[in-house]
């Protein structure tokens, strides 16, 4: 459990735009290599935003990113946040085999760990894609070494989504899952925990959610966001359905204001520390 009501995790899933899975039918993974890639000037930029407001966060990162960018890891590991485990090359959990996915998480935690020189305790599926189909991934990751994972999201979605699973922190065997937070009212959990959600809604919205998780809950919430969705500049991607359009660029230019907002707002930390109890 959170070892204060009021300190709330700052999570970030270090991806670049052209990695998002609703891109994946039109960017296949062999132009990867080639593409821009924007994600070094973004985390920077994250960083500079916390150091400003002397925040801590953790960093849910892609080996694939890691391998081309160890500098980049090296920066977040010296200004004194978590580094965390997003899987290797962003595959939804829900696509792999248990073979498949084991191999994924354990090489990505590998990685991490040698650049960051401890232990990479967290893991978060790309699109928390562990649902009641695929919850043979919590034996793997438990297997692999992980202490916790944030992986689920209880809420009902097109793409992903568990809407009968706990709300808050809980464990299965020795890992613990912390959800993404959700707020319960009129008989249904609603997102209240970033993404394109946070983007959409009011800003004043996202702030009531999470205000009632700490007064009402008494529990820490947890919050993401993406260094893509601060980036008003990036490429943008042709032939994508409306839908994706506008859930991918929804409000960016607005972002990283009210980024700044809710750091100013909100006591934050890194998911260790709150729900770990240690660093």
């Amino acid at each position: 459990m959170p070892s204060s009501p009021t300190a709330n995790a700052l999570t970030i899933d270090v991806e670049d735009y052209f990695q998002v899975s609703a891109f994946a039918p039109h960017i296949p993974r062999s132009e990867w290599p080639i593409r821009e890639c924007r994600v070094e000037r973004n985390v920077d930029c994250i960083l500079a935003m916390l150091d400003e407001h002397s925040t801590k966060a953790t960093f849910f990162t892609l080996g694939w990113i890691a391998e081309r960018y160890p500098e980049l890891i090296k920066r977040i590991v010296a200004n004194g946040h978590e580094l965390a485990s997003h899987g290797y090359g962003h595959e939804r959990a829900s696509d792999q085999t248990p073979e498949a996915f084991f191999s994924d998480i354990q090489v990505a935690k590998l990685i991490l760990e040698d650049l960051a020189g401890y232990e990479v305790k967290g893991y978060r599926a790309p699109s928390f894609s562990i649902g009641e189909k695929n919850l043979w991934a919590f034996e793997c990751l438990e297997r692999a070494g992980y202490r916790y994972s944030s992986s689920i999201y209880p809420i009902k979605h097109d793409h992903y989504g568990m809407p009968n699973a706990p709300r808050h922190a809980h464990k299965i065997g020795q890992l613990i899952e912390i959800p993404a937070t959700t707020l319960r009212f009129f008989n249904r959990n609603w997102p209240a925990s970033g993404g394109g959600y946070f983007r959409l809604m009011p800003y004043e919205m996202s702030r009531w959610m999470i205000e009632r998780v700490n007064t009402v809950d008494q529990l820490s919430a947890v919050f993401y966001f993406h260094p893509w969705e601060i980036d008003v500049e990036q490429p943008r991607i042709a032939g994508i359905s409306r839908k994706t359009r506008f859930r991918h660029y929804v409000n960016i230019n607005r972002m990283e204001k009210r980024l700044h907002r809710l750091l100013g707002d909100f006591s934050w930390g890194r998911m260790d520390e709150i729900f770990l109890g240690q660093a």
